[in-house]
């Protein structure tokens, strides 16, 4: 059994004992409302509409990868737009898919899958992801975004062959 020294101590995050939860459940499950919302208006194409959405301040982050013109980090709303102009420009979703939703606070994580098929070579690859969400103002604020970009970059790059054949190689 584990023993904490300090039994009263909260965790990060946690609410204090005189908070409203009934009113933060609310605001959860409208950030999740909201969220869903986006990948409603993502999945349909209609990116404008999901960018009003979007707050003026947002962030997207995500990880670096030198092959993929939509990797890494993009700051303000015209930045946040330019990650989806260059993320339809180069890929064609084959597969999207939300598996799960979890929202509390100010936060909304969306875990799902996707196959993309890379406009410039051709090739397809699989990704799992994770996608955490900030919320204000009934705005996404900021998007963290999580997976392994070595799939990508292998299919994006025609000039080596090597990653070519290890791109086909994982697909299922």
């Amino acid at each position: 059994m584990l023993d904490f020294p300090h039994r009263t101590a909260r965790l990060h995050g946690a609410a204090p004992p005189h908070d409203n939860h009934k009113e933060r459940d609310v605001n959860a499950q409208d950030n999740k409302r909201i969220v869903m919302e986006g990948f409603r208006l993502f999945q349909g194409g209609d990116i404008p509409n999901m960018m009003a959405l979007v707050h003026d301040d947002a962030e997207w982050l995500g990880p670096d990868a030198e092959s993929v013109p939509f990797a890494g980090s993009f700051h303000g709303k015209a930045e946040v737009a330019r990650f989806f102009a260059e993320l339809g420009g180069s890929v064609q979703p084959m597969r999207f898919v939300v598996n799960d939703v979890v929202a509390e606070n100010d936060k909304v994580v969306v875990i799902g899958e996707a196959t993309w098929l890379v406009k410039s070579t051709g090739r397809s690859y699989e990704v799992p992801w994770v996608n955490v969400f900030t919320m204000r103002d009934d705005k996404i604020i900021r998007v963290e975004t999580f997976h392994d970009t070595a799939p990508a970059e292998r299919a994006f790059r025609p000039d080596r062959p090597d990653l070519a054949a290890a791109a086909n190689a994982l697909r299922h």
